[in-house]
């Protein structure tokens, strides 16, 4: 009778000492000290909100990789724009002088419009197969050339004026874009000026040349001005990733504490709960079969 009395201590022990390996094992294979709500409801509760901070930070990462990449294509064809103007001007000052005659002014034209043809190109650039310059209109050329069989280029802005932007942090967005008639058609007007300069070359006298040269320059001044903006966006955005990369080391600390378990301790945890396991094995193993004889007798 004093053994059978024994059987519901073994069996709550041998339960306990499962439980306790089980949990030591489980520790060790995953390097976390709670693994399901019921380990440490609190810490479970925290690591929730870290981890939908995480992916907020994630995803805000990702937004600035992809807009930077953008704005950088941006700014380099812009770039291309601004040495494509300094070599109209270059030309326009060149045929503005009166010694030229009239068939080299015409040389001096066509590579005006080898000029504004590179402006075009660059004003038509795309980045992933989206196009930088269209506003909203991003899946096809901005600028069309719609100038009949042989006549001169006539450039026609097909996007729209639409500024794009995007989230980057929880309270912070930026402007993604510059459409392009904001950048080539408005203001001192990129195209007509180039345009300008063209018909003067081929049909005015050297003051028209030299008035047209000027409006080319007053062209490439003003991309000049609307490249600022753009940079300064990418230079906030470099600020805003690095910002992002540290909160993303310090939320994985801060899970690693909510969760996170000291390996040492734990192998150490494991290594006690399989030996108290063998122990309760062991004296189940004596006990329970004669349990089982006492009660038949």
């Amino acid at each position: 009778m004093r053994v059978t009395t024994m059987m519901p201590d073994v069996q709550y022990a041998m339960q306990q000492s499962e439980e306790t390996l089980a949990t030591a094992t489980q520790q060790v294979s995953t390097s976390r000290r709670v693994n399901q709500l019921a380990d440490d409801p609190s810490a479970s509760a925290s690591m929730v909100r870290s981890l939908a901070a995480t992916a907020n930070v994630d995803r805000y990462t990702a937004n600035v990789s992809t807009v930077t990449a953008r704005m950088q294509t941006a700014d380099s064809a812009l770039s291309m724009v601004v040495t494509s103007l300094n070599q109209a001007v270059s030309l326009g000052t060149g045929g503005a002088n009166g010694t030229l005659t009239v068939a080299q002014r015409q040389v001096v034209a066509a590579q005006v419009q080898g000029v504004l043809s590179s402006v075009m190109a660059e004003a038509n650039t795309s980045y992933q197969g989206s196009y930088l310059f269209g506003g909203s209109a991003t899946g096809s050329p901005p600028f069309v050339n719609t100038a009949v069989a042989g006549g001169a280029a006539a450039y026609t802005y097909v996007g729209n004026s639409s500024v794009n932007s995007v989230q980057v942090g929880d309270a912070m967005s930026v402007v993604t874009n510059l459409p392009g008639d904001q950048v080539f058609t408005s203001g001192a007007n990129v195209v007509g000026s180039l345009q300008g300069l063209i018909a003067a070359l081929q049909t005015g006298s050297t003051t028209a040349i030299g008035a047209a040269t000027t409006a080319v320059t007053a062209a490439l001044n003003y991309v000049g001005q609307q490249r600022v903006p753009l940079d300064n966006s990418i230079s906030q955005l470099s600020s805003q990733e690095s910002y992002l990369n540290q909160e993303s080391v310090t939320l994985t600390t801060q899970q690693t504490a909510l969760v996170g378990v000291d390996i040492a301790k734990a192998a150490t945890d494991l290594s006690q709960a399989s030996m108290v396991h063998s122990a309760v094995l062991a004296v189940a193993g004596k006990v329970l079969p004669q349990t089982l004889l006492d009660y038949l007798k």
